[in-house]
Formats: C-alpha cells, structure tokens, sequence
C-alpha cells in the first residue's frame, strides 16, 4: 500500500484526510441532530450551545496542536505554520468545546448537563476521520514509533511503525460497547458523556507514549499533559462515572 492512498471521483483525486474528514463531520453532526431532540431544554438553547461548542472546538483544536508541534519554532517554522493552518487535534477539540459549551451554558442560564447526547457522536466522528488519518501516512503526523511487531506498518518511510490510528479505532469501537453497556445500568445526566470523556482521555495519555511526538514535560506531550489535568479534574466523578448498580437496585431503595 503506497501512503497517501487516493480515492477518484471520475478524474478527480480527493485526498484521504479531506475526504474522511468531510465524511466524519458530516456523519457526526446527523447524529448529533437526532440525539439532541432527547434534550430537556428549548430548541433555541440547545443551537446556543451547540454553536459555543463548535467555536470552542475550533479554537482549542488550533492552540494544542501549536503547543504540540512548538518545537517546529526553532526547527522548522514553515511546516509550523502549515500544521497551524491545516493541522487539529482531537483531544484540544474535544476539551474546547467541552469549554465552549459550558460558557455557553452558564451565559445562557443552562444548568442541567448537556453532554450526554454528544458522546456517540463524537466516538464515530472520531473512528471515521482517523481512517483518514492512517490512509494520509507520514503527512497526518498520527502514526507511531518504531515496532519490530508484524503488524508494524511502512508509512513510506521504509521504518515499520505502531499504527496507532488503527489502535484508537479499534478503542473508539470498543467504547461504543461500552458505553451502551454502560447505559443499562444506574446513572446521572451527564454520566455517559463524563464515561467517554475519561475513557478516551486515559487512552490518549497511553497511546502517546508510542508516538514520536515532542516530549518536554517531564517526558510528556502537550496533548497528554492536557488530559492529565482533565483527568484530574474529573476525579471525584470516576467512582460514579463508572459506577455499575442495577436500576433495580437504586428503584427499590427510593
């Protein structure tokens, strides 16, 4: 397989990120639609908070991945700029909205948790653009270090490496399982999306130690450092968050 892998619509070549990105949007926001007409709050509230999410998103996917790649300051200042401009991180996405939405809310007056119908999707958005990523190869900038495993993969550097884009979709899978498993069992508004915020977080601290990214604190990345601090923040929520007592159970002693 040579790296990027092309898709023709007729003459036209369309690059794997841009095509899967688009898809990813597209099929995340269709699903976002129809989860949020479970909401408990008025249909103008919920457009305020979708769009605080959205700029929220923007912004912080821009500033982590300038923190991310900071070293291409003294490096390389053009390909800096380039990432700058079409570069994006997930998790700097995901964690910007989440801020977005809650000075939203509190601008608005929300009080009830929002976050619930977000969950899902966000999981496939995320599993379908990372297709993108891994067809991209060396360019995405998401593949991993060096493996002598037989499932290392030859971006086109002529070096195998760890294909974590498969890795966090096979994780993303895996958490919609879960979270649907999740779902038959005692929680609060708010529990679901609060399980797939510390899931996919506590995997992306794990999966970047494999990533040939820029280290410089204490031997992590920027990206991990920011889920770490979102981890810790949420820790007093993780024995609820996780919690699996039958409904039954909570029924009977109400």
């Amino acid at each position: 397989m040579n790296f990027p892998v092309y898709f023709w619509l007729g003459s036209l070549r369309i690059h794997p990120h841009i095509l899967f990105e688009s898809l990813a949007y597209t099929v995340a926001f269709r699903l976002l639609l129809r989860n949020v007409k479970k909401d408990a709050i008025a249909p103008s509230q919920r457009s305020f908070v979708m769009l605080g999410g959205m700029v929220g998103a923007l912004i912080g996917a821009k500033v982590l991945v300038g923190l991310q790649h900071i070293d291409l300051t003294w490096q390389n200042p053009q390909q800096l700029l380039l990432i700058l401009v079409q570069g994006k991180t997930v998790v700097g996405a995901l964690l910007g909205g989440l801020i977005g939405v809650e000075i939203t809310k509190k601008i608005v007056g929300i009080r009830e948790s929002t976050g619930d119908v977000f969950a899902i999707p966000l999981i496939v958005g995320t599993a379908i653009g990372r297709v993108g990523c891994f067809l991209t190869g060396l360019s995405d900038r998401t593949y991993g270090i060096a493996t002598t495993l037989p499932w290392g993969i030859d971006f086109g550097d002529g070096i195998l490496r760890h294909p974590t884009q498969l890795y966090e979709i096979l994780f993303l899978i895996c958490l919609i399982f879960l979270l649907k498993l999740r779902r038959r069992y005692q929680y609060q508004n708010g529990d679901l999306f609060k399980f797939y915020l510390l899931s996919y977080l506590s995997f992306r601290f794990l999966i970047d130690f494999i990533k040939p990214d820029f280290h410089p604190l204490f031997g992590i990345s920027f990206i991990q450092l920011a889920c770490l601090v979102t981890l810790i923040y949420y820790c007093r929520s993780i024995p609820q968050v996780f919690s699996y007592r039958k409904r039954t159970e909570v029924k009977n002693k109400n």
